[in-house]
């Protein structure tokens, strides 16, 4: 496929520069990390690096132009037998409108970023825009919609009417995501602790290394550091790798790396190199594994610009939001839930089922009141709905399936209908998503509330390992229909 090469910016702030130098001509064969040109304003010059293998086949702005604007198509880029018409539709001379900002490589519908032109999107190269660079719009993601003052963006069905459905566990769902990619994208590999000769510590990974091989499916020693980092840069090299930590409390080893690399270098950058990478594995409580094996860091990594976070709970939403992590440009953190893997949900049964991020789902319509929750937080949710209803009480449920980017725009409209909140969250009430949320509504619905927003979190303590406590220290149904009883003044 054909690809625009782009004006980069030298800085977050650039917004235009001069193309001084032509290094390539037309015809040329070129190889990803190959210099193609030479770019300057007053403070700094620097190379343009290609992205991708092929031909030069266009060039469209003769060097020695000036004031050329970011993001505006410089050339072309060919694959072989291809023309350079063939390539992704710009404006030339100018910025896509932010309207028209593409999706992500690969990604079509419901698998590509749903933010539009916004920081971390893709640019035309099918590489991610650092946040902070000037875009060729306004930012248009959920959450920014929301803040401008707008309602939930209108989202296409993300399963067809008549859809066939299938029933299977959390766990063969993110299986059948994973080997889906891998089949589809030769770059996509997966690198853990026992991810090969072991099938997965929780077999999530069973079968993939009988259909792909050691090579992309490898065994690391206990070294989360190690195996991470390598991760992150192999995906700066042009590999899409999936690290999956045993429980994300091992993913500490690793912090820097995740926050300090894959977080941040499209930023600091200027947009030249990104890190399409998915961190994923087990996140939060489990059963009786103590302390240090319990945490939830679910608010820890969503407080982090450069990386997107993704906690589903249903079978469905996770095969179809792995996928699309898989497909970012951008890092992902993909937070799963141990005892989740096990449980059963309908999946549709089609060729390519992908669920864009950034994309809260109603997973059931209420009036009275909104209760917000994600990944096993769901489950509070849904039985306290239930046993709600019994009572006359009727509950809007929002499963927010990803927390960076947050979809606020949809939690604000269900809390303009009902004027009543709860959230639901296993992890600590100071600084949690929940706390989030509540600062977003104080923003944009303070006028709709009828009450004070009420959390329900985990207790504010280590885990405890003893089985007593450790009930008492995590929420349960009693909480969020207490919370409910609250805010409706029942």
């Amino acid at each position: 496929m054909a690809t625009n090469v782009l004006m980069p910016a030298l800085s977050p702030t650039m917004e235009q520069g001069k193309l001084s130098k032509w290094v390539k001509k037309v015809g040329d064969q070129v190889k990803s990390g190959d210099i193609l040109a030479e770019i300057e304003t007053d403070k700094a010059t620097m190379e343009v690096e290609a992205v991708d293998e092929g031909t030069l086949g266009a060039i469209l702005v003769e060097e020695g132009t000036d004031n050329v604007a970011v993001n505006t198509p410089i050339g072309v880029i060919v694959a072989e037998g291809e023309a350079a018409d063939a390539a992704p539709a710009a404006q030339a001379g100018g910025s896509p409108k932010a309207d028209e900002a593409p999706k992500a490589d690969g990604a079509s519908g419901a698998g590509a970023t749903p933010d539009g032109a916004k920081p971390g999107a893709p640019d035309l190269q099918g590489k991610p825009k650092a946040p902070g660079q000037p875009g060729p719009g306004p930012t248009t993601d959920a959450a920014d919609h929301a803040l401008a003052g707008g309602a939930p963006q209108a989202q296409a069905p993300e399963v067809p009417a008549g859809t066939k459905m299938v029933t299977m566990t959390v766990r063969e769902a993110l299986r059948d995501a994973m080997a889906e990619e891998m089949r589809r994208e030769p770059k996509v590999f997966v690198m853990g602790e026992e991810v090969a000769e072991y099938q997965g510590a929780y077999k999530v990974t069973q079968g993939l290394l009988q259909e792909f091989g050691a090579k992309r499916v490898i065994d690391t020693p206990i070294t989360e550091h190690g195996f991470a980092g390598i991760c992150v840069g192999a995906s700066m090299a042009g590999l899409k790798p999936i690290v999956e930590f045993m429980t994300f409390n091992f993913a500490m080893q690793a912090i820097d790396h995740i926050i300090n690399s894959a977080a941040k270098t499209l930023y600091m950058s200027g947009g030249q190199m990104g890190s399409p990478i998915v961190f994923r594995g087990p996140n939060g409580a489990a059963a009786r594994v103590g302390a240090q094996h319990s945490q939830d860091y679910t608010a820890w990594y969503s407080s982090v610009p450069g990386l997107k976070v993704v906690a589903p709970y249903s079978a469905a939403d996770a095969k179809g939001l792995l996928k699309s992590a898989i497909r970012d440009p951008n890092p992902v953190v993909f937070l799963e839930n141990e005892i989740l893997y096990g449980q059963s949900f309908e999946v549709p049964e089609l060729d390519d089922f992908t669920v864009p991020i950034g994309v809260a789902k109603v997973a059931r319509p209420g009036k009275d009141v909104t209760i917000v929750s994600w990944s096993i937080g769901m489950t509070y949710a849904l039985k306290a709905a239930e046993e709600l209803a019994k009572e006359g009480i009727d509950a809007e449920v929002i499963d927010l399936r990803t927390i960076r980017p947050m979809d606020i725009a949809t939690v604000v409209a269900s809390v303009k209908k009902t004027n009543r909140c709860v959230t639901v969250e296993e992890g600590w009430a100071q600084s949690g998503v929940g706390a989030e949320i509540m600062a977003r509504l104080m923003e944009l619905a303070f006028d709709d509330l009828d009450a004070p927003v009420v959390r329900v979190t985990g207790k504010d303590v280590p885990m405890p390992y003893a089985a007593n406590l450790e009930k008492l220290a995590l929420p349960h149904v009693g909480d969020v229909i207490e919370a409910v009883k609250a805010v409706t003044y029942r």
